[in-house]
């Protein structure tokens, strides 16, 4: 069995070692036979840096490394320039004289080579980094590639910080400055970051760059697509298939659920996440990896302080196309960034508005279980939402203790959250039921004439319906009248109907009543 290249975003180091590797290098080649200065944004594990690493290896002509690969029989001539890759990914950033202490270690590597007075001199930065591109081209008889892998990450990093952001911001605009100025000794150029911070004046001065984050040429160029899934990594697949006792195309089925979805232009093809991919098949488990290696705390305060309604989650949210890519930092709308984390993709466009869901099973559970605490107020030392402790009540027919459970969430919820009644009631039910769908099939309707939860284990169904203004006897009725179970009754499951009622007073679910009795 090959490696899996978890964590390798180095090319060389990918080509020469036992690892599967999904060729990209068609794309490299049609971005680097054009002189023209790009930005490509992605959410980050995505393979950004692998690919800023795949084009400085083609730029330095190292050919030996493409053998085999799209790219070989479609260059002809391979040319060697001199490449300066920043990597604003290795400092961490806290205020600008972090900054400038990670973009002084980036130029002393390329001044050693090709300007070694320029790192002796009191020059700031940003003069520094135009007399490297200047000297470089003069030394070399040929025009400079520049790649800033992860442009963005100072700016993140420190956008809660005021006054340090506004720093940062304001170095960061002098220091990508010099890719306009400069231009006349460069011959390509590539930015790359999660962001576009396209209202914060930095890439008001970057107006000759292309960005392709949303160009349908280049959706593909980073993630995995569903062919090149099947394509690259049969024998993993087969071998994760067999260790969880499942068919080949169960798996592959799983893997889409689990990791496929995103999309990045109008039109494109589903795009798997290849950090989770990767690790599930080098696992043999199916895991949300990707979630795990950062989670959304700040999107979820932003969207409690700009007073964001979780609830638009449950339907597609929609976006005018003029600001899909508009993120403001310190504006009370978090669409944009949660698109460009990749928290929310395009699944559909009409009338200039893109229409935005979550990509898949990872992101939509690991992202709702971030929003139930922040909604809930867990205690402290409680804030993980364990549902699988009511699926358990639920298999064996406890009904009491899955009511329980969520009496207390609404026990923990203080009043000035609650106060908006059915609204906030609404809110939970969603989020809890909705994350019951990991363990179960589970399901939320609030369309006139549908019962208001529905969750299926192997044996039962479980049909709810909460009242605001009524009582348990009229919520039983309801389901009754309105046939609520009538889709379920098909097969030998039982089928379990629970009415409650919601007290205002006490702000909670006040009693309920379960037919027929078990």
């Amino acid at each position: 069995m090959r490696e899996m290249p978890i964590g390798i975003q180095d090319f060389k180091k990918l080509r020469n070692g036992n690892y599967a590797y999904v060729d990209k290098t068609a794309y490299v080649y049609n971005l680097a036979r054009l002189d023209t200065p790009f930005f490509l944004g992605r959410p980050r594990r995505f393979g950004k840096s692998l690919l800023a690493s795949t084009l400085k290896a083609y730029f330095e002509g190292k050919k030996e490394l493409f053998a085999g690969l799209a790219i070989e029989k479609l260059e002809k001539e391979w040319i060697s320039y001199p490449v300066i890759h920043i990597d604003l990914s290795i400092e961490t950033y806290g205020n600008v004289d972090d900054l400038r202490s990670g973009l002084d270690t980036n130029l002393r590597r390329f001044e050693k080579v090709w300007n070694p007075d320029g790192q002796t001199t009191d020059k700031t930065t940003t003069a520094r980094f135009y007399d490297l591109i200047q000297t470089a081209c003069e030394k070399s008889g040929r025009n400079v590639v520049v790649l800033i892998d992860e442009y963005d990450r100072p700016l993140t990093q420190a956008m809660e910080r005021g006054k340090a952001n506004d720093e940062i911001r304001s170095a960061l605009k002098s220091f990508y400055g010099v890719l306009k100025a400069a231009d006349q000794w460069l011959r390509f150029v590539l930015l790359t970051g999660v962001t576009k911070f396209s209202k914060v004046s930095i890439f008001s001065d970057l107006n000759m760059l292309r960005d392709i984050s949303m160009s349908e040429q280049y959706a593909g160029v980073c993630g995995i697509s569903a062919k090149e899934l099947v394509d690259n990594f049969g024998p993993e697949l087969e071998a994760l298939g067999e260790h969880n006792d499942m068919t080949y195309d169960e798996t592959v089925a799983e893997m889409k659920k689990r990791y496929d979805g995103y999309r990045f232009a109008k039109r494109s093809e589903g795009m798997f996440n290849p950090f989770s991919v990767l690790n599930t098949l080098a696992d043999r488990e199916f895991a949300y990896y990707w979630f795990k290696t950062g989670t959304p705390t700040f999107l979820v305060e932003q969207m409690k302080q700009g007073n964001f309604d979780p609830l638009r989650f449950s339907e597609n949210i929609t976006i005018p196309a003029r600001s899909i890519d508009d993120y403001r930092a310190g504006g009370d709308n978090p669409i944009p960034l949660l698109y460009q984390s990749g928290y929310l993709t395009i699944t559909g466009y009409e009338k200039d508005r893109y229409i935005l869901d979550f990509p898949n099973e990872e992101v939509r559970y690991g992202f709702l279980n971030e929003l139930l605490p922040a909604y809930t107020y867990r205690p402290q030392g409680h804030e993980e939402f364990f549902a699988d402790y009511f699926v358990d009540d639920l298999r064996a027919g406890n009904v009491g203790g899955f009511m329980g459970h969520m009496r207390s969430f609404f026990a923990n919820i203080p009043y000035e959250l609650n106060d908006q009644t059915e609204r906030h009631y609404q809110l939970v039910f969603y989020l809890v039921f909705t994350l019951l769908g990991q363990y179960a099939r589970a399901e939320v309707h609030s369309a006139m004439g549908r019962a208001d939860a529905v969750v299926e284990t192997k044996d039962t169904v479980y049909v709810f319906e909460f009242k605001l203004n009524g009582t348990a006897e009229e919520a039983l009725k309801q389901i009754d009248s309105k046939d609520y179970a009538l889709p379920y009754e098909a097969g030998d499951r039982n089928i379990v109907k629970i009415g409650a009622e919601l007290d205002k007073a006490t702000r909670n679910i006040e009693r309920w009543l379960v037919s027929p009795q078990i």
